[in-house]
């Protein structure tokens, strides 16, 4: 916060700290401790503040009574908080990797890397192939199906073509 007199609230400061036994809510994450349908136990659900679903479900440990969940704690909360945030890391690893390809091919003009990045739109969904020289200048750019299949046989097919747009996509 800034040292000026506002009587506002920081950003931050709007999301409300809970740490109750079933539900804890901290530093934009909320866990709750909710009962397993599949069977007699228990469940924690880690949600990231603004997502609409978990980012990871659990089993949860049952107390000593054996019917009640055991009550959550800052060491518990921390463990899943780290163990979500990861989730969501290898998540967004595999996206990228779904959605951008990249290989290296040497051409007469040197080694070229071709790139393939898919734009999932909804309404236009497509992909831009492009290649760039050695110094990561931009050689050419075109737009390609989202199914185009990057690989060497490809891109050096697309380079030896003199960088026009593959035929069929």
């Amino acid at each position: 916060m800034t040292s000026g007199a506002s009587d506002e609230p920081a950003e931050a400061d709007l999301t409300e700290v809970l740490h109750e036994p079933r539900l804890w809510r901290h530093n934009g994450w909320t866990a709750r401790i909710i009962k397993n349908e599949d069977d007699e136990g228990w469940a924690v659900a880690m949600i990231k503040d603004g997502e609409p679903e978990p980012a990871l479900v659990g089993p949860w440990t049952m107390g000593r009574d054996k019917r009640n969940p055991k009550p959550l704690d800052a060491a518990a909360f921390n463990t899943l908080v780290k163990t979500a945030a990861e989730v969501l890391r290898r998540h967004e690893q595999q996206l990228r990797a779904t959605l951008h390809k990249s290989v290296t091919v040497a051409a007469p003009c040197g080694r070229l890397s071709v790139t393939l990045d898919i734009v999932p739109d909804e309404d236009d969904p497509h992909a831009l192939l492009a290649a760039a020289d050695a110094n990561g200048e931009q050689l050419a750019q075109v737009r390609v199906s989202p199914g185009f299949k990057l690989n060497m046989a490809s891109a050096s097919a697309w380079i030896d073509d003199g960088f026009r747009r593959p035929v069929g996509v």
